[in-house]
């Protein structure tokens, strides 16, 4: 199977980067069947977290599934939980192509998408006959022309909450005109007071995490932890992609406009997620999110402060084989330090 995945991974990176992806995605869903499951993970990558247990801390981030047409062909792959979306309650193009790029030698991925998805009616038409097997979360966010913003988190969350096992609100995308401004106090009280309400009354308490972006003050930090923990959320995913340039990128494609994202922000997103659980600690689960490559990459994340990590700009250039690579990595890093599972690493960095 993971030579078959090689293949794969080597013919479809010859491919546009998009035609790629889309590809990508119809074979995953006409081969979903036929994928074997995943062998059973080492019991010390194991992670309670949300009420929730997954059997490894590495998952799918949102981007790479945006309408829920493959979560169970990923958990498959190996991922201890795969999150999809971004979600819109319409449908929407989202920007004029070109509009994902690949970096390859910088191990990044510039996209300006812009929300491109079938809509939430889609999505629970795939995900209501889905089995609730495996960790599921949905990332949702508002339509580009949206005159209430807010109102949208709220329509989106009330359709795809049944069918999840978390909720992300995705204010942070750099893909859409104004929508970061929704991380500002009063604002992101705002949803955040919104969300919390939709979920009263339901038959399952369904955790939401606010998805944020790499390129604010600390300042700006100390503002959303303070309305994430006040607004009684479970956890912050940190970080989005980010639209600074570091001075070392190499691709021509370096200068496109959208969300920089892989390997040149890891030190970033890391230093963020380090700032972050020092003003959270174990009130919020925190997520980390931007340019693991490698078991180390993702040890580096939790000793910061993570307690679940995410990844796409690594599959999308080396392929799912990478997966089991990492986990084998990064069990030898707990191994090495004396740790004897995921549990007792996080936030090591931050004591």
């Amino acid at each position: 199977m993971s030579t078959a995945l090689d293949w794969g991974a080597a013919f479809l990176r010859k491919l546009p980067a998009e035609t790629a992806h889309r590809t990508t995605l119809s074979l995953l869903q006409f081969a979903a069947p036929l994928i074997p499951a995943a062998t059973p993970d080492d019991p010390r990558l194991a992670v309670t977290a949300l009420g929730l247990r997954f059997p490894n801390p590495i998952g799918l981030a949102a981007g790479f599934d945006k309408d829920a047409r493959v979560p169970d062909a990923m958990l498959k792959l190996g991922f201890g939980f795969v999150e999809c979306g971004t979600i819109t309650p319409r449908a929407q193009t989202g920007n004029p192509r070109p509009r994902l790029f690949r970096l390859v030698e910088d191990n990044a991925v510039i996209n300006r998408m812009g929300f491109n998805n079938a809509g939430v009616d889609a999505a629970v038409a795939r995900l209501q006959s889905r089995p609730r097997d495996g960790v599921l979360g949905i990332n949702i966010g508002a339509n580009k022309d949206s005159e209430d913003r807010i109102a949208d988190y709220g329509r989106a969350f009330a359709a795809l909450a049944p069918f999840a096992d978390y909720i992300a609100a995705n204010v942070s995308s750099p893909n859409t005109p104004g929508l970061r401004a929704l991380q500002a106090r009063d604002e992101l009280a705002r949803l955040l007071e919104m969300l919390t309400s939709q979920r009263v009354g339901m038959t399952h308490h369904v955790p939401i995490l606010l998805k944020i972006a790499p390129d604010i003050s600390l300042n700006d930090l100390d503002q959303i932890t303070e309305a994430a923990i006040v607004a009684g959320i479970e956890g912050l995913i940190v970080s989005n992609t980010t639209i600074q340039r570091p001075a070392s990128l190499q691709s021509r494609h370096a200068r496109e406009s959208g969300g920089l994202s892989g390997a040149p922000l890891f030190a970033a997103s890391t230093a963020q997620l380090r700032e972050t659980y020092k003003r959270v600690g174990k009130k919020l689960v925190l997520v980390g999110v931007g340019g693991i490559f490698s078991g180390a990459d993702a040890y580096g994340k939790i000793r910061a402060g993570a307690t679940l990590v995410q990844l796409y700009t690594a599959m999308a250039l080396n392929g799912p084989v990478l997966l089991a690579k990492i986990k084998k990595d990064l069990l030898s890093c707990l191994g090495r330090d004396g740790f004897a599972t995921i549990a007792d690493a996080i936030g090591a960095d931050t004591q």
